[in-house]
């Protein structure tokens, strides 16, 4: 109940926030309400590092879902750097993080998405922005690999054919 409560309010001020945008910039009015609006909705949500070209892939995405589906989307994790990748490769237990030398967080090519609607938007949606589901065991990440034909999923990080981990 209180994600739908969240979800309303983030509308209703992005809705207020169109005519400040409007005067900013009245090409970019919905890109950028909504923009404002889901930073306080998530205002924990650090999109630095990201390279430019996911970054605006991310960015109309979460436009569209936003205006067109009424859907948010928020990022739990994106870009990381290499120290800190090697500190979750080493303390994660299971199959979920990729040494930083294999890490497209690492690159700023990868994206964790929030809530789970929003990943299984983007997980519909996703292609037409080279937005991707890369593993079945990972509903929220996803990451941005232009020119490519989509990717075959794979069971989970580091899997290779017939190697057990």
């Amino acid at each position: 109940m209180k994600e739908i409560v969240y979800a309303v309010v983030t509308r209703v001020l992005a809705v207020l926030l169109l005519i400040p945008a409007w005067l900013r910039s009245p090409g970019e009015a919905r890109r950028l309400a909504c923009g404002w609006a889901l930073s306080l909705r998530f205002p924990t949500e650090e999109l630095a590092g990201l390279t430019g070209g996911t970054l605006a892939a991310f960015t109309a995405a979460r436009t569209e879902a936003f205006w067109r589906h009424r859907t948010l989307l928020g990022v739990t994790s994106g870009h990381r750097d290499a120290a800190e990748q090697h500190r979750l490769f080493l303390t994660e237990t299971g199959k979920r993080v990729l040494p930083p030398q294999d890490s497209a967080h690492v690159r700023g090519t990868a994206l964790d998405i929030r809530p789970r609607e929003g990943a299984l938007w983007l997980e519909d949606h996703g292609a037409r922005f080279a937005l991707y589901r890369i593993y079945d065991n990972e509903w929220w990440h996803f990451e941005y690999r232009p020119g490519e034909a989509p990717p075959a999923r794979l069971p989970h990080p580091g899997w290779k054919a017939g190697v057990t981990r």
